[in-house]
């Protein structure tokens, strides 16, 4: 059993715990003392505000979840996928590839809460440049689903698989010696 948690994995299970956490108290601190559920809108920076929104849909608004069913097929979808990146993050070794995992179970986590919990996910942060916008209105925990996902395409496309030369073993635990 200490073989399934490494160091790597461990830190990779506490960042997730630490992104959900973060995203949670954040989405308290904007509905609670900033009021934004009443306020609807808080200008911040000429190219940062904090806007109120309730995303009853997955990515880009689509697949909303106009009845219960739906709500709860979003719960249980949105849960599978997170169980899903959990198993793969913790048949990775390499810190690199566990972190950008971490990242996308921890906002997973995060928005999987919110929908459970509300129905919908809170969404306030947004990004724009004069009128521009070049985001959807979105939160912590969508941003460290990003991040996590450009790290995991980065990393497939310009990390090569140089393998531990000290045990022979490659970052899959694939022996090198016949």
């Amino acid at each position: 059993m200490s073989a399934l948690f490494t160091r790597n994995r461990l830190i990779g299970l506490g960042l997730a715990a630490l992104v959900a956490l973060v995203d949670q108290a954040v989405k308290w601190y904007v509905i609670g003392p900033l009021k934004l559920r009443q306020v609807l809108h808080i200008d911040l920076l000429p190219f940062f505000d904090l806007t109120y929104t309730e995303n009853r849909g997955v990515s880009l608004g689509m697949f909303e979840a106009s009845s219960m069913e739906t709500r709860w097929l979003l719960v249980l979808v949105t849960a599978l996928i997170a169980g899903v990146v959990l198993v793969w993050m913790m048949r990775e070794r390499l810190l690199g590839e566990i972190a950008g995992l971490a990242l996308i179970l921890g906002g997973a986590l995060g928005n999987i809460h919110d929908r459970f919990e509300l129905g919908y996910v809170i969404d306030y942060a947004d990004f724009h440049i004069g009128t521009f916008r070049p985001f959807l209105i979105f939160n912590i925990a969508d941003a460290a689903i990003t991040i996590g996902v450009v790290i995991i395409l980065a990393r497939s496309l310009l990390v090569r698989d140089k393998g531990d030369t000290a045990t022979g073993e490659s970052p899959r635990g694939e022996s090198h010696n016949a």
